[in-house]
């Protein structure tokens, strides 16, 4: 029975309609507990926002995935618009204004290859051959001892008349008469999407194309029959 005091003046108290249990067995579910099943049972349930979690996880593959192919497919469109530049060249070559103006027709391929890929740094090499079934051979040598290697003042036939063999005869001077001319034309440039520190490429494409010309035969063909001996 409760009694008023001085902090509490008239307070009316009565007798309690249960009593308390003192303890709970441990299997029996608290209400908190009861009501954290039922929290996390809606939002096992809840589906909001499931589409945007799961492209969130598969976003960077497929960004990485279309960069990668859109980055092959313009290098594929590149190496193919330079070696079309390289043929185009080859028929060129063949025109009163292109004959022997080397200068002209390398200007022609750059124009056509930055026409597709502005940045690109295009560089020319030629190698000039007597016949086409010369190109990339070795100068021919007498293989006295039969060890495969010119040497021991064994006699060489001098192609290109520099004095040393050569493993390849290409000749020093592009321009002669009747000559075939291996004409390589290298292009480089900067990728056009960010993909080379993402998978450890090169940020610079490399791309080459080669084609053969022959020369106008303005002239007859000069042809160095000389010799040298292997050191």
């Amino acid at each position: 029975m409760c009694r008023a005091g001085p902090l509490f003046p008239g307070i009316q108290c009565r007798a309690a309609q249960r009593r308390l249990r003192g303890h709970r067995p441990r299997h029996e579910r608290t209400e908190d507990h009861r009501l954290m099943g039922g929290v996390l049972r809606f939002l096992a349930r809840d589906e909001r926002g499931v589409t945007v979690t799961e492209f969130g996880l598969i976003a960077p593959v497929l960004v990485m995935t279309l960069m990668g192919l859109f980055d092959m497919s313009y290098n594929f469109y590149a190496d193919t618009m330079v070696e079309g530049a390289v043929q185009n060249a080859a028929r060129d070559s063949t025109i009163e204004r292109f004959t022997n103006n080397p200068a002209a027709l390398d200007a022609e391929v750059t124009r056509a290859v930055q026409g597709v890929v502005p940045s690109a740094v295009v560089t020319f090499e030629r190698a000039a051959y007597t016949n086409y079934s010369d190109v990339g051979m070795a100068e021919e040598y007498n293989d006295t001892n039969n060890d495969g290697t010119c040497n021991n003042n064994e006699v060489f036939e001098d192609i290109n008349g520099n004095g040393v063999w050569d493993a390849d005869r290409s000749l020093d001077a592009t321009s002669g008469a009747r000559d075939a001319v291996v004409y390589t034309v290298t292009a480089t440039y900067e990728r056009m999407f960010p993909i080379a520190r993402l998978i450890n490429l090169d940020e610079n494409v490399t791309v080459r194309a080669r084609t053969i010309l022959r020369n106008q035969p303005f002239n007859l063909q000069e042809i160095n029959t000389g010799t040298g001996n292997c050191t």
